[in-house]
This record gives C-alpha cells, sequence and structure tokens, in this order.
C-alpha cells in the first residue's frame, strides 16, 4: 500500500468515525461521565493517602526499647517523623557532607531546628555523647543551618563535661529519659525544652 493510499484510508477512517460519534452523541457523554468518575476516584485516593499518613503521623508513639532496636538511619527517620508529627516542616538530611545535622525542621511558629542525632546500640550502656560532638553542632547549626534551635539528641547519656558545655553554648541536648517522653508521649519537644527562643512570627492581637 502506497503511502497516499495510506493517507486517504486513514482520513476516511477518521471522518467515519466522527460521523458514527455525531450520529451516537450520547456514547461521548457515557465515555466523559466514566473519565470523570475514574479521575474523582484517583483524586479521592490521593487525598485518603495523604490523609492516611498525616494521621499515622500525628499518632507516632514509640517506646525507648523500639528506638534502641534501630539503626543510626532509621533512628533520623524517626526523629523527623516525631517532628512532624507535633507539626513541623522536617527533613532528613543526614549523611555525608551533614554539617553536623541529620534533621532540621522548621515548627509551627517559624523557629528553625537543627537536630544532630547520636544512635547507640547499648542505649544507656554506650559510650557517653561527649563535648566533641558538641563543638561541631555549635560550628554548623547556626551558621550553616540557620537553626534558631540547636539540638543533640541521643538514646543514650551524655558525658558529665558536655551537659555544662551545652548549657553555655546554647546546644540543647536530649538523653535517654527526655526522648522517651517525647516519643512515647504528646508533647512537642520545644514543651520538654528550657530557654527555647521566642517565636520568629509576631503575635497578632486581637
Amino acid at each position: 500500500m502506497t503511502t497516499g493510499v495510506t493517507a486517504v484510508v486513514t482520513i476516511s477512517l477518521a471522518v467515519a468515525t466522527v460521523q458514527w460519534l455525531l450520529a451516537h452523541w450520547w456514547v461521548l457523554i457515557i465515555v466523559g461521565v466514566l473519565a470523570a468518575g475514574v479521575g474523582a476516584l484517583w483524586v479521592q485516593r490521593i487525598r485518603q493517602r495523604a490523609e492516611w499518613a498525616r494521621v499515622r503521623a500525628q499518632a507516632l508513639r514509640m517506646r525507648i526499647a523500639e528506638i534502641d532496636a534501630l539503626d543510626h538511619r532509621a533512628f533520623e527517620f524517626v526523629v523527623r517523623d516525631l517532628m512532624r508529627r507535633d507539626g513541623c516542616r522536617a527533613e532528613r538530611v543526614g549523611g555525608a557532607g551533614d554539617d553536623a545535622c541529620d534533621v532540621r525542621a522548621v515548627d509551627p511558629v517559624g523557629r528553625v531546628w537543627a537536630i544532630q542525632c547520636k544512635h547507640k546500640r547499648d542505649g544507656e550502656r554506650g559510650s557517653a555523647v561527649g563535648v566533641g560532638v558538641l563543638q561541631q553542632v555549635n560550628g554548623t547549626a547556626r551558621q550553616v543551618h540557620g537553626a534558631d534551635v540547636a539540638v543533640v539528641l541521643t538514646n543514650g547519656r551524655f558525658s558529665s563535661k558536655a551537659v555544662p558545655w551545652g548549657g553555655r553554648h546554647r546546644i540543647h541536648l536530649v538523653d535517654r529519659r527526655l526522648l522517651g517522653e517525647w516519643a512515647e508521649g504528646s508533647r512537642p519537644l520545644w514543651d520538654l525544652l528550657d530557654r527555647i527562643p521566642p517565636s520568629r512570627r509576631p503575635t497578632v492581637l486581637s
């Protein structure tokens, strides 16, 4: 079949199809209704999945023993999800070149959080988180990540020197006890910490 003949056949079929559809216009209506129904169902499923994810995040509770069983990467994702549970926009940024920040979050009043996570496989029996980790965070949390709140968080413990050092340099320390209270409860992290900076957003007077 030559190109010309093929073109004529194609045009003829197209014309015949159009004529048939014009004569049977109700078919177009049925197809349109079906397409609209499928589209609405697809949109509804997307919304349901988003809502289910939101509900799961809001209901997230973890016992400290469950946290102990995680690896360091999963631990960072759990911290991210706990911040999201509390209404933050949070992302895991941990990995090579993270500049001592595993989770960065913005809380509901606009404060930026830079959280360094230290997972201890042996929990409180493992080695203590020392001043060196805090010094790294102190050098990058505000300067690199723009943090209002710098946090070092662990399922273990901090050394005796790290605790006062963190206080002097405005590094908030979340140890095993505080982590357990946060993860198992329903209060946001900022309700459990002292000396949190004020909101970045101005208060609207009524």
